[in-house]
């Protein structure tokens, strides 16, 4: 099982990546000021680390191996994306003051660029750490 000390490091790295990446995007996207967006991405970002310490945790405990096949890893970044999807919207909605409708689309379009973002970091995180572990490079 991996420790709370790899899955902080784990959460900081693939938050700081995604805000990185994100937060022009979707400014661009949705013509909303960096300022504000930057300020969504941010909190959004500080409940996503608090669910991803514990959903990944979770998630190692069901599945303990650094091995995952791709259906594993789609479970492990679909469920933690949904579950951020429900907590999220109304506080999305609230602070762009947009509709419900109009906040899950854009969660929506969070979650499928976050999917696929976890996806490839969590692969990536993964074979760094085996190889660390292994002793390699």
């Amino acid at each position: 099982m991996r420790s709370w000390r790899e899955r902080v490091v784990h959460t900081l790295l693939f938050e700081a990546g995604g805000l990185v990446m994100v937060t022009p995007l979707a400014s661009w996207l949705t013509g909303h000021g960096m300022d504000e967006m930057g300020a969504l991405a941010v909190g959004l970002a500080t409940a996503a680390m608090a669910w991803n310490l514990v959903w990944n945790r979770g998630f190692d405990a069901l599945v303990p191996t650094r091995r995952r096949s791709v259906g594993q890893r789609f479970t492990q970044a679909f469920g933690f994306e949904l579950g951020l999807l429900v907590m999220t919207l109304p506080v999305v909605a609230w602070w762009m003051g947009i509709s419900l409708e109009e906040a899950f689309w854009l969660d929506l379009g969070f979650m499928l660029f976050f999917l696929a973002y976890a996806m490839l970091f969590n692969t990536l995180f993964d074979r760094v750490m085996r190889r660390r572990l292994a002793g390699g490079d």
